[in-house]
């Protein structure tokens, strides 16, 4: 599986393949604007025009969901707009602590958006006396020292993680210990696990080196 998303266990389970759980975000957002719309049925030709994905690549997507349209008329809009949003979970909540309150975890906790597919952050936790006591949007900082003696009653099973790199393999560990069961990684340091534990990285400087290079294979293209 691609260094991104990865499920560190020792148990054999069924797993989409990544790209899959990639597009599928994708597909629900189009679905969404077809309902508000009204419309009740779309094909995947339909889709595959708006989000430049190839049609048979989305069925094939939609398979592994067992959703299907049908012939000649296509996928039921509401029927699907509930299967992929049952599938990715956007609907049910899941409790996350914000871990680093600097400008991103700041922004992550600001973010009312991230309710809308089913994340719901709880607390932040800092060791910056500026930020400890006060709260963002009415989620709490707390002084990250409280930490493990506080995460039992937040009924948390996400921890972000948005730290100085230097602390973000020991934040981790923490983060492990105190029984969070998966960790969305914000930094550039790739941080370790025992089995059993969910880490996506998203590091922003990653997508940036990305960026940066292609405009410069661009800008030598056009020379």
């Amino acid at each position: 599986m691609n260094d991104n998303i990865h499920i560190q266990s020792s148990t054999p389970i069924r797993e989409l393949p990544e790209p899959t759980l990639r597009r599928l975000p994708w597909y629900l957002a189009y679905v969404g604007m077809l309902k508000e719309r009204g419309v009740e049925y779309v094909s995947s030709t339909q889709i595959s025009k708006e989000i430049n994905v190839d049609a048979s690549m989305i069925a094939k997507d939609l398979s592994f969901l067992n959703i299907r349209g049908k012939t000649r008329i296509g996928y039921e809009v509401s029927v699907l707009d509930h299967e992929l949003q049952d599938f990715l979970g956007f609907k049910r909540g899941h409790n996350a602590v914000m871990i680093g309150v600097g400008s991103l975890g700041a922004s992550l906790i600001s973010d009312s958006g991230l309710v809308n597919y089913g994340l719901r952050i709880v607390a932040g936790f800092d060791i910056n006396p500026e930020v400890v006591d006060t709260s963002i949007c009415d989620v709490p900082i707390y002084d990250m020292k409280h930490f493990s003696k506080l995460i039992p009653s937040l009924n948390a099973e996400i921890g972000i993680i948005a730290v100085p790199i230097h602390v973000a393999q020991q934040v981790s560990d923490t983060l492990v210990e105190a029984g969070i069961k998966a960790l969305w990684n914000f930094t550039p340091f790739r941080i370790t696990a025992p089995e059993g534990i969910v880490i996506t990285n998203t590091s922003i400087y990653a997508h940036l080196a990305v960026m940066y290079n292609r405009l410069g294979l661009q800008s030598t293209l056009r020379k």
